[in-house]
């Protein structure tokens, strides 16, 4: 048994049991892959993949007990590596953050700031994906932190502390007859074309249980990823725009108005998360701490998470 028939086990499940993909993933042939999948299953004398023919169709009961261990092997190899790296370069080195573009566009910048002033030879990789997406790189390891408020607090592999908590607000172009109710209601908004989040991101789950909640069926005349591109519509007239408050900047959104309306939607809240076992640098606690101080390295360690009543409005 060796570490690239372990690595081949790993990559083959996570490419969905093709071994095109797998060996494409790991620089090899094809041929090379299923040699050593059955080396290893001779080796152990078992099988692990059910097979049709020689197409793999996913794992048998011993396989599947095995990736669990291949992954904690294979996740202590690189916490070695880096533990080598903490001690031999403190301050250099490579963190990738893997978070959603509303955080890192609003709620980010002044810690990345601060980080790069204090670690001017770290590596900063950040990297907008969806949810889903972010969960996918932490459990992989191709990211050392995942930011976001949906998805991550719901997946037992990862630590998922509070960072802040938000609303939605909304907001209209100047002159727009939702300014003149007070106060704002539900039903006033739900007249209008409404232009908000895509499905699973910055909290459309919420802004959608909100109207079922009240009875009310919605024209949802846009969807998009980001809030730039949702004011940009709402700015052109096409609707009332439901964003995440931080996203509005009253200097620069000067051709928008935003309306009272944090009692209309529940509150919000972002985590922060790593995976379970993956070793951090010195730098990845660091880059926390400016993001909530109370979230200390010792807590992360200790997986205890902090009283925080941080809420970020604008």
């Amino acid at each position: 048994m060796n570490f690239q028939q372990l690595r081949i086990i790993h990559e083959t499940v996570r490419q969905n049991y093709n071994l095109t993909d797998a060996a494409n993933a790991l620089f090899t042939s094809q041929s090379g892959v299923s040699k050593h999948i059955k080396d290893l299953e001779d080796e152990l004398g078992v099988e692990l993949f059910v097979r049709k023919g020689k197409r793999l169709l996913g794992l048998t009961d011993p396989g599947k007990e095995l990736v669990e261990i291949v992954a904690r092997i294979l996740l202590d190899a690189k916490n070695v590596k880096r533990l080598a790296e903490q001690y031999s370069n403190r301050a250099e080195g490579r963190l990738t953050i893997a978070t959603t573009h509303t955080q890192a566009r609003y709620a980010l910048p002044p810690v990345v700031t601060q980080f790069k002033k204090a670690f001017p030879q770290v590596h900063l990789v950040l990297h907008q994906a969806s949810p889903g997406e972010i969960v996918s790189m932490l459990l992989d390891g191709q990211a050392d932190i995942g930011i976001a408020t949906e998805a991550l607090e719901e997946v037992a592999e990862l630590a998922s502390f509070p960072y802040y908590s938000w609303h939605h607000a909304v907001i209209v172009p100047p002159g727009h007859p939702l300014e003149s109710t007070h106060p704002l209601t539900l039903e006033a908004v739900a007249e209008f074309p409404i232009i908000t989040y895509h499905e699973g991101f910055t909290g459309r789950k919420g802004i959608d249980q909100a109207f079922a909640k009240a009875g009310l069926i919605i024209d949802i005349a846009m969807s998009a990823l980001d809030a730039d591109v949702i004011k940009t519509y709402v700015e052109l007239g096409l609707g009332v725009g439901i964003v995440a408050s931080m996203a509005f900047n009253p200097a620069r959104d000067i051709r928008l108005n935003l309306l009272d309306s944090s009692h209309l939607f529940e509150k919000n809240t972002t985590n922060i998360s790593v995976r379970r076992g993956h070793y951090l640098r010195g730098y990845a606690y660091r880059f926390i701490e400016l993001c909530l101080p109370s979230l200390t390295e010792a807590a992360i360690r200790s997986g205890v998470k902090p009283e925080t009543d941080v809420e970020l409005n604008d």
